[in-house]
């Protein structure tokens, strides 16, 4: 008897998932409601249903629902099976009034609509003042795209077990929370709540009147040891939402307030050749996202290169405003000497105080650059003249002008030389004809360039930081073999003497990964090998050069 009931039972639930209902009914448990408190919805099929539940979506035009919760039991008695489905789901009205909660179908069974009485909340409900939301709007009136700051409170007069606030709601606009929520405590009208503080970010995309629909809370609370389901609802509200306008040139901006600022590290502005500037550049504005930020750009400066750096963008609330900052570095190195002005840096934005295009500025800037005081500056040889004869005339005739003719009637002096000027004339040219004939048994050899006997030791150097895969180290080696090999020039001149654009290249990059945090990168191996043959073959070329000059 008992494997048979069994047997039908298994039959019952597993070969026929779907039966036929009987009876649909729909019903609510409360009625009369309050606005903003939540009563659940239960539609009970008389039959076990699979695979297909109500159609709840009218309810969304007038009340705000909660998910669907599905439920089902089975009970046999005497041999007989009954089956009953059950879905329940929140509901709450915003507005009072009398609605009507439409009949719901399933499985060819409807059940009959509900007539709701939502009456509004008094002053006096005890309610009322023990739970309460409120919701504001910073500023009140938005531009598209401008960043609107939504303040939401919760105040509890009771101890909270657990409860739910949901988000604010608003079409064609895009709202995300902003941080966590903050717990507090305030006083209003002589009693103390706990207030729990949400702030959400709201940027309409559309122009036109909108309504932001205020968030719902529902939960319990602890009165007298006993819990007590509660809830509560803000005001919506409404905004106006302006179109940009047609005058409007660039990238659009609303604010209320832009500011740009920047450091300089060195801050003097008279450098050295090769030294690197760090300009730091502060972008800040009011009621914008930090992603809303334009990037900075710096125009190029022929003399100065300029290595960027990744920007970092933050954003806060203060004072029930969106506070967004954006913040700009860039090196820079001045690779030759002189006087250079940066020009002004210029960012457009609308004003929405006064509705009016206002700029965001840097002025221009100066810097003069000087050559690097540790580095001894190139002797400047005069013009080699010929030895004046002697003049014992006091004539003033220039040795290096051409002769002036004497007048024919001109008499001209002979002078008498004694016998110790006849000595000293005869010495003279003894001396000469030894050295002549000295140096044409032995010629001089060709100089070594002065710049390969200091190469060693830098080059050392050089090998050990690349080794080492240290760049600074390698970029300092580098700059001490540039003052040795060449004494009278700046870096950049003995690189330009060298004449090797690929090692200028890779020079480039050093300095790049060492000035900037960017993705820049030096193979110092491959810079010591491209450096190694430009040498070689510069000393080469001058000695070369100096035996033709033999």
């Amino acid at each position: 008897m008992v494997i048979r009931l069994l047997i039908s039972v298994f039959l019952l639930l597993f070969l026929h998932p779907s039966m036929a209902i009987d009876t649909l009914t729909a019903s609510v448990d409360k009625n009369p409601v309050l606005v903003g408190e939540y009563f659940t919805l239960t539609i009970e099929a008389d039959g076990k249903v699979s695979g297909e539940q109500p159609d709840t979506s009218a309810l969304s035009a007038q009340f705000v629902t909660g998910p669907i919760s599905v439920g089902s039991r089975t009970s046999i008695i005497n041999g007989s099976m009954s089956s009953q489905t059950t879905w329940q789901m929140q509901v709450l009205a915003r507005k009072p009034g009398t609605f009507t909660i439409p009949a719901f179908e399933v499985a060819g069974k409807r059940s009959e609509p509900i007539q709701l009485k939502v009456v509004p909340r008094g002053d006096e409900q005890q309610q009322q003042k023990d739970i309460f939301v409120t919701a504001e709007l910073t500023p009140s009136n938005l531009y598209v795209q401008q960043a609107g700051l939504y303040t939401v409170k919760l105040y509890l007069g009771k101890d909270l077990l657990d409860g739910q606030l949901s988000a604010p709601q608003m079409s064609d606009a895009q709202i995300s929370q902003m941080g966590k929520q903050q717990e507090d405590y305030e006083v209003v009208d002589g009693r103390r709540y706990m207030v729990i503080t949400r702030e959400y970010l709201i940027q309409p995309q559309k122009s036109g009147d909108y309504t932001i629909t205020a968030p719902v809370f529902n939960g319990q609370v602890r009165e007298n040891y006993r819990r007590m389901a509660v809830s509560a609802i803000a005001e919506d509200t409404q905004l106006e939402v302006k179109p940009i306008p047609d005058t409007y040139q660039g990238a659009w901006l609303p604010s209320e307030l832009v500011n740009l600022s920047e450091e300089w590290q060195p801050a003097d502005e008279s450098v050295t050749v090769g030294t690197p500037i760090t300009r730091t550049i502060t972008l800040t504005a009011l009621g914008v996202t930090q992603e809303q930020l334009p990037d900075i750009e710096l125009d190029t400066i022929s003399g100065i290169r300029s290595y960027p750096d990744e920007s970092d963008r933050n954003q806060l609330s203060r004072d029930g405003r969106v506070i967004s900052q954006l913040v700009s570095s860039h090196a820079l190195v001045p690779q030759k000497t002189g006087t250079y002005t940066l020009p002004e840096v210029k960012i457009p934005w609308f004003n929405t105080v006064i509705n009016k295009v206002n700029y965001a500025t840097l002025p221009a800037r100066t810097i003069t650059v000087i050559a690097d005081p540790n580095q001894p500056l190139a002797p400047i040889t005069a013009p080699v003249s010929p030895v004046a004869p002697e003049n014992p005339q006091g004539n003033t005739e220039q040795p290096n002008q051409p002769a002036q003719s004497l007048p024919v009637n001109t008499p001209v002096e002979t002078a008498s030389k004694t016998l110790i000027d006849w000595i000293v004339m005869g010495a003279g040219y003894i001396l000469w004809l030894l050295t002549l004939a000295i140096w044409w048994f032995k010629k001089p050899q060709a100089p070594q360039p002065k710049t390969s006997a200091k190469a060693p030791d830098s080059m050392i150097a050089l090998k050990a930081a690349a080794k080492q895969h240290n760049a600074h180290e390698f970029y300092q080696a580098l700059r001490a073999l540039a003052k040795k090999q060449a004494p009278t020039l700046g870096f950049d001149a003995w690189l330009a003497q060298l004449n090797s654009p690929e090692l200028s290249d890779e020079i480039a990059k050093l300095q790049a990964s060492l000035y900037s945090e960017s993705t820049h990168s030096a193979d110092l191996t491959q810079i010591y090998q491209l450096l190694q043959t430009a040498i070689k073959k510069h000393a080469a070329q001058d000695s070369a050069h100096l035996t033709q000059l033999y």
